[in-house]
């Protein structure tokens, strides 16, 4: 598809449990932003303001005997950068489509950088994704642990992180996206920004990383605050919901199903064990449309 340069594009505002997204319908048209240009969209006080900025664009040619894909989903985080996974994101997108005329069947199959992704809406307007099977392994997250003491509780390695003047228990996943998650007495007093950046960016986690900060209500109960990587705290992270469930699930302190109470609001997990994917389901809500011209954002 070719590219030109435009100065106004429309787009959508949504937002899933808080997080919120500008959405850019890309199916028409290539539209190419710079990190620049990205940025100022998500200015919240000279921009439209935003967490991630999504782009919906034309689905790649899939491979001979494999099921086809819909779209391509492309994140891109407040500071500018490309992400591989946005949950609560994913959820906006597949409202999205639906409600643009784009989609015309559900589910629907999404490539994005972090794999094949499969949202659903539900009748009551929410949405369910297929997020897919996390990974474990330190080098698919990717984190270097080299060195570190650790404990095994379930299922899960806990590593002792140094983090600013002592020692955090954390553990790693991938939900196609990096996650370190440590568990705390209450999140109202986690040390969120204070330690998430230095978490995102600390040296172990070569790509950085999204940190999360979870308190244990019961067996099928937490709540989450996150770090995001590149956004800082947002309201509400999908895959930081998905990364927290499946390690308390692994570690043996929660049930296979899990309600997520984050600032933003409730999500529900499900995730039955090793090599099953996540299903996580969660509100996602347009809020309105508008034009971006990108020549008076100064960028």
């Amino acid at each position: 598809m070719p590219s030109r340069r435009v100065n106004k594009i429309p787009f959508t505002k949504m937002h899933g449990a808080g997080n919120d997204f500008v959405v850019i319908d890309a199916t028409r048209q290539r539209i190419v932003l710079n990190g620049a240009q990205l940025r100022a969209i998500a200015d919240r006080r000279r921009g439209v303001g935003a967490d991630q900025i999504l782009f919906i664009e034309p689905a790649p040619a899939s491979p001979p005997g494999e099921t086809p894909v819909d779209f391509t989903y492309r994140i891109f985080n407040a500071d500018g950068g490309e992400v591989e996974q946005c949950g609560n994101g994913a959820r906006a997108f597949a409202r999205f489509v639906h409600e643009k005329g784009l989609a015309k069947h559900n589910p629907i199959r999404v490539s994005t950088l972090g794999g094949i992704i499969e949202p659903h809406l539900e009748e009551d307007g929410s949405v369910t994704v297929d997020m897919g099977a996390p990974r474990f392994e330190p080098a698919a997250v990717p984190f270097d642990p080299r060195g570190l003491e650790h404990r095994r509780v379930g299922a899960v390695d806990w590593w002792d992180l140094e983090v600013r003047d002592g020692i955090r228990a954390v553990a790693v996943v991938s939900m196609g996206n990096p996650h370190v998650v440590q568990i705390v007495e209450t999140v109202d007093l986690a040390p969120v920004g204070s330690e998430g950046p230095l978490l995102e960016c600390h040296e172990r986690f070569p790509q950085r990383v999204n940190a999360g900060f979870v308190q244990i209500v019961g067996p099928t109960e937490i709540r989450l605050r996150v770090w995001e990587r590149g956004a800082g705290e947002t309201l509400s992270c999908g895959t930081g919901a998905c990364a927290a469930a499946v390690l308390g699930i692994l570690s043996g302190r929660l049930d296979a199903a899990v309600t997520v109470h984050t600032r933003g609001g409730d999500l529900r997990i499900v995730w039955d064990g090793p090599g099953r994917v996540v299903r996580m389901n969660g509100p996602a809500v347009a809020v309105f449309d508008g034009e971006l011209d990108l020549s008076a954002l100064g960028a």
